[in-house]
């Protein structure tokens, strides 16, 4: 296991900037900008890298040369062998990485791309680069949080699962290679971000995926791979090993051999919105897909940000195309926003955001379902971080007054939202803060099928 490997481990400091520029090659002029192309973990979108992008595009780097990709069905099997409604396995992956990437190269002009993924996204990675004939097409690979060596590790149980360290599919690909017994592939080069201690599915225990008290036979050193430069970031949540500040100030530095120049977001003047619209299947809505809803309806208000009152007529009302694409919108760079979707099967969803700093063509909006257990309640909301987890007590976080919100355990950071029920107020403001960003949205009822996201962009 990792524990045997032999291999760096850097803390993310100034110092380890340095040894990082000096391990790097630098690129020459006519490649200082190769297209990257950003794979999300398993059950998320595209979305998740907004920051990331506005970040790469603040130090420079051409819009047109960053893609972040949409898995359509972003779960994983339990069976990897075998079909699962609404779900995706690692060939599935591997198919439409490589159809992705082939596009990149050929809008681009590029012979090479890199890839950076989060959590089950470095498998596809993985996979694409060992047995899809991505080594040829890849320059450098960098993984965040990807689970390298399972979340878990057994011979007898689940064997066939992607995640499972003891399985085909991860020995395979984890399998010795070149005079040194590499688990990497040859010609490209590598690069895992990692917690040292903070990520659900890198622990010793399994309390994270339903089995508290049993070994995983997994450590905090499962994302790190013999032959790869290893970066640790103290504190970090499993998320955070793709999506926070520093985890981007790593992967600049790998790609290019030099620190960022600024690790701030740079606002831009006009500000155009984009992105897809989605819902979800099955029971009480519980698999999450990225394709698109047509013929669910969109309205976009402008809001204020101190009581989440709507300012004015809808911005925007649209019925969603085959396509899923609901904008164009300009936008106010200062200004907040309510999205209202409304779908058959879905629950009329109203989403509220923080202003969007810059352009982005991947605002994903996903109809909820509001849930049996909800019912009876006067109002649904869900104070949401789609790029990290909540940690009690490393976070400041707030639920309408409340904190830490209930359902957040404390220790390891491993929920991403927090749901509060009202028994009675609906039509008030309810406050979100995380922080210090701060969401404000209205509380509506769920007597009329209505639910309520805070959705925060940090």
């Amino acid at each position: 296991m990792t524990s045997n490997i032999t291999r760096r481990r850097l803390l993310l400091t100034t110092a380890a900037s340095t040894l990082l520029a000096a391990c790097a090659t630098k690129p020459s002029d006519a490649t200082a900008y190769p297209p990257i192309v950003f794979v999300h973990g398993n059950g998320d979108t595209a979305a998740l890298w907004t920051t990331t992008l506005w970040r790469f595009e603040s130090n420079g780097w051409p819009r047109d040369r960053l893609q972040a990709i949409d898995i359509p069905y972003p779960l994983s099997r339990d069976d990897d062998t075998k079909p699962q409604e609404g779900r995706s396995s690692t060939a599935d992956n591997l198919q439409y990485l490589s159809a992705e990437v082939d596009k990149v190269l050929a809008a681009t002009g590029a012979k090479q791309v890199v890839l950076i993924a989060n959590s089950r996204g470095g498998n596809a990675v993985r996979n694409y680069i060992a047995n899809g004939g991505g080594a040829a097409k890849v320059a450098s690979a960098i993984l965040c949080g990807t689970p390298n060596h399972g979340v878990f590790a057994d011979p007898k149980n689940r064997l066939n699962g992607e995640f499972n360290g003891a399985g085909p599919f991860l020995m395979g690909l984890n399998a010795p290679k070149g005079p040194k017994g590499d688990e990497v592939t040859p010609g490209v080069r590598w690069l895992t971000i990692r917690s040292d201690n903070n990520d659900k599915y890198a622990q010793p225990d399994g309390v994270w995926i339903g089995a508290k008290g049993t070994p995983t036979n997994v450590t905090f050193e499962g994302p790190a791979l013999k032959g790869a430069q290893d970066v640790v970031i103290p504190g970090i949540d499993h998320r955070e090993t793709a999506y926070s500040l520093k985890a981007f100030e790593a992967m600049f530095t790998f790609i290019t051999g030099k620190a960022p120049a600024t690790m701030t977001i740079t606002p831009e003047s006009r500000v155009v919105l984009n992105g897809k619209v989605s819902g979800n299947f099955g029971p009480q809505g519980a698999v999450p897909t990225n394709l698109p809803l047509p013929g669910a309806s969109l309205e976009v208000f402008a809001t204020d940000p101190a009581t989440g009152d709507r300012q004015g007529p809808a911005l925007l009302r649209k019925t969603i195309p085959a396509d899923g694409l609901w904008g164009p919108l300009t936008a106010e760079p200062q200004a907040t926003y309510e999205f209202v979707i409304t779908a058959p099967g879905h629950a009329t969803t109203h989403i509220y955001r923080s202003p969007f700093a810059r352009s982005s063509n991947i605002v994903h909006l996903r109809a909820e379902r509001l849930a049996d257990a909800d019912k009876a309640a006067a109002s649904v909301i869900t104070l949401s971080r789609p790029r990290g987890y909540f940690g009690v007590p490393r976070d400041r976080i707030a639920l309408d007054g409340v904190s830490p919100p209930a359902g957040i355990p404390p220790g390891v950071a491993g929920v991403a939202s927090a749901k509060l029920k009202l028994t009675d107020g609906a039509g008030r403001a309810v406050v979100g803060e995380f922080n210090g960003e701060r969401v404000v949205g209205r509380a509506w009822p769920a007597g009329g099928n209505e639910v309520v996201v805070l959705e925060l962009t940090y």
